[in-house]
């Protein structure tokens, strides 16, 4: 009489695939759910560097060729220290520089937030018209870079 089964060396060898196969999968759901929280903290600075460009576009005092910056919430940003610094300064300047002419603004902002030990950052630049006054016309007459 013969006997139906599967010998044990057949059952370690067909465990050791399986656990193979485990194991990588696994490590390719390790990978996927780091870039998965990579891109949405990059998403979340986007937004927030979305929403500190448009506050720059509508703040018409801002002095050229100084640095503003400030922090964001870490609430805001999934318990991470963030912030942002950003600098004005003429893009095109008027051909005779006087009051009531307008000039073009440069409105650089770089985001920055740390993740772990590193810091990552980009930079967004926003352009913008603004109506030349008498304090503006002193600084476009000094040698500024």
């Amino acid at each position: 009489m013969k006997e139906r089964g599967f010998t044990l060396l057949e059952v370690l060898v067909a465990t050791l695939i399986m656990g193979l196969a485990v194991v990588g999968l696994l490590s390719a759901i390790s990978v996927s759910m780091r870039n998965a929280a990579r891109v949405t903290d990059y998403d979340r600075v986007a937004l927030l560097a979305r929403a500190q460009m448009d506050s720059l576009l509508l703040t018409r005092r801002l002095p050229w060729y100084s640095v503003v910056q400030g922090p964001f919430d870490p609430a805001l940003i999934g318990g991470r220290e963030a912030g942002w610094q950003a600098r004005v300064t003429p893009f095109e300047k008027a051909v005779v520089p006087g009051v009531g002419n307008s000039v073009l603004e440069r409105i650089e902002l770089e985001v920055w937030w740390k993740n772990g030990d590193d810091r990552r950052t980009f930079t967004l630049d926003a352009f913008r018209r603004k109506v030349l006054r008498a304090d503006d016309i002193a600084v476009l007459g000094q040698a500024q870079p």
